[in-house]
């Protein structure tokens, strides 16, 4: 007898200012997600840059295996060690891990159980680019890109529904959010929630972030995780922030305030169904 699909998950995007201190990024990723999980969240999303938020030196030094086990570093050790504590599911939105270019990690999007590493994203789409106020970027200096080809999705049981099919979760990071072609590929592959960790800054931020994130999920009837940066960050590196969730109408259903945070909602898969029936916009897709 096949699953019944899932009713209903709660899920948490997780605001943070973090630092070029590891140690110190740590302690307030147990902190938030303990805030998440005590609130009933099972589904919790941390942002890009969430352990370690510093200088090119600092992040090749942070860089680290995600394989599971003994090898796994002190970054994916911890994610799943809280994912067992509190059995619950992780995104660690984005984190340097180590590639086949020893002085260009991967800027990896990690979802872990409390069992291990469930999959990984490595982000596809770098940010190289020149801002109107002077602040030139280029993150493809210092980060590996993952596969072109690739759109990755994975499953995460309903821990408060255990007769209920598995949740598809669609991985991403920060810019990858301008090619909206990657979320209509998660889509296809049957993502209900779609994950948007990231680091924006403030000029596009304050244009784009809504909007973008917004249109992400209409496209794709899907609920929208985007767990966010906020504030000032070594280097002069200021962020926008506005962790969001965001519901398959497009309507945000949960925001952060500024600093440090967690935003929570319940995320309602009977009513993503009544979306989809009745605008079926994704069985109308032709290309």
């Amino acid at each position: 007898m096949s699953l019944a699909a899932p009713a209903r998950l709660v899920a948490a995007v997780v605001q943070m200012t973090s630092a070029d201190d590891v140690a110190a990024n740590l302690a307030a990723v147990k902190e938030r997600v303990a805030e998440a999980a005590a609130r009933g969240a099972t589904l919790i999303t941390l942002p890009e840059n969430f352990a370690y938020f510093g200088d090119e030196a600092g992040k090749l030094r942070a860089a680290e295996s995600t394989d599971a086990g003994a090898g796994a570093g002190v970054i994916t050790r911890t994610l799943v060690e809280l994912a067992a504590q509190h059995g619950v599911h992780l995104v660690g939105g984005g984190m340097p891990e180590r590639s086949a270019d020893e002085k260009r990690p991967y800027n990896c999007s990690l979802l872990v159980g409390p069992a291990g590493v469930v999959a990984r994203y490595r982000k596809i789409h770098l940010f190289d680019v020149d801002l109107a106020d002077g602040t030139r970027l280029e993150e493809s200096k210092a980060t590996h890109p993952g596969e072109l080809d690739q759109a990755v999705v994975a499953t995460v049981p309903m821990v408060s529904d255990p007769a209920a099919a598995p949740l598809t979760v669609g991985l991403s990071v920060c810019y990858d959010l301008r090619f909206p072609e990657l979320y209509r590929a998660m889509s296809r592959a049957g993502a209900r929630v779609l994950t948007v960790p990231a680091a924006f800054t403030v000029p596009t931020g304050k244009d784009h972030w809504h909007v973008l994130l917004r249109a992400r999920a209409i496209e794709n009837q899907c609920y929208l995780l985007a767990p966010a940066q906020q504030g000032n960050h070594p280097r002069g590196r200021q962020t926008y922030g506005k962790s969001l969730i965001i519901d398959p109408w497009g309507d945000v259903i949960a925001q952060a305030s500024d600093g440090p945070g967690v935003a929570v909602a319940s995320l309602d898969f009977a009513y993503q169904d009544r979306v989809r029936a009745g605008l079926p916009a994704l069985r109308h897709a032709r290309l």
